[in-house]
């Protein structure tokens, strides 16, 4: 079947692949061969990134091999958690200048998205400053807790560049493998609602393995949806929703309430246009998930692919 032009617009580069972190758990040489099949695949419009450690660059040219100019690989770059400002500023600098060198000596095989990386506990506007001189242009999504989520959006958006040169966003942990990892959908709610109200970018990773929320043996809790993650996201930017409109959605489990047309995407009575759709995606950029298979197997199962 076509696919819908509205899911389409929710989906189109919303799946950064995170094979080598868990659950799955791969080695780099398994994950990149399954790259390199994803982004020949008829869903590889949905692929994103390519999840690697800043660390682990050096390994990947051994493999490019598998990849070509009409299916390159792009990679979504991964910087070190670190436990102080300091340890951070030094693993920043360490990353940005591997990113620069691995771009400058790369060809029109690969080609890094942007860079992610946990902010410390300690940080402060002085080296929220101090970082972005050293991404300069590089787009960055910085992480903290969702507990944290908030006061980090107001933080980052306060200190984000004015020019359009360097793109700060905010990363927001949804899952793990345990029920604890999980955020609530009022935390979640919040960062929505936030990230809409501040214009800032944000991103998801972890736990986002199904369209449609649902309780899971194998985390023994719910896990968050990614339509109704992104369906949030875009729903409540476009109709301005507070955190309490925004949880509603966030914990629908019946696949029958989204709907998905040429026109439009829908959830329940509350409707975003295709095109308006396709503009809030500027600020909704996509989520880490450990397989591909997973999401396209559970679009199918509901005959949206």
């Amino acid at each position: 079947m076509a696919v819908s032009a509205s899911l389409r617009a929710l989906l189109e580069r919303a799946i950064d692949y995170a094979g080598m972190f868990p659950p799955c758990a791969l080695a780099l040489e398994p994950a990149l061969r399954n790259q390199a099949s994803y982004v020949r695949s008829v869903e590889a419009w949905m692929l994103n990134g390519f999840v690697l450690p800043v660390g682990q660059f050096d390994q990947i040219t051994q493999f490019l091999s598998e990849f070509d100019p009409r299916h390159p690989l792009r990679i979504a770059a991964l910087g070190p958690k670190t436990a102080s400002v300091d340890a951070f500023l030094e693993a920043l600098a360490n990353a940005a200048t591997a990113i620069r060198s691995f771009s400058r000596d790369g060809n029109d095989l690969v080609s890094i998205s942007h860079l992610e990386m946990v902010l410390p506990d300690d940080i402060d506007s002085a080296s929220l400053k101090k970082a972005e001189a050293i991404t300069g242009e590089l787009p960055v999504f910085w992480e903290a807790p969702p507990e944290k989520a908030e006061q980090t959006i107001v933080f980052i958006a306060r200190h984000k560049p004015n020019d359009a040169s360097a793109k700060f966003g905010y990363k927001l942990r949804t899952g793990g493998v345990t029920a604890d990892a999980f955020p609530s959908s009022v935390q979640i709610a919040h960062a929505l609602v936030a990230a809409a109200l501040h214009q800032l970018p944000i991103k998801f990773t972890a736990g986002l393995h199904h369209p449609v929320r649902q309780f899971r043996d194998e985390v023994k809790t719910k896990m968050h949806g990614f339509i109704n993650v992104l369906g949030a996201a875009v729903l409540a930017a476009e109709h301005q929703w507070n955190a309490g409109q925004t949880v509603a959605i966030l914990d629908e489990e019946d696949p029958r309430s989204f709907s998905f047309t040429d026109d439009f995407f829908a959830w329940r009575d509350w409707k975003i246009a295709t095109e308006r759709l396709q503009e809030r995606r500027k600020f909704v950029r996509s989520f880490g998930s450990c397989s591909f298979d997973e999401p396209r197997d559970d679009l199918r199962a509901l005959k949206l692919l």
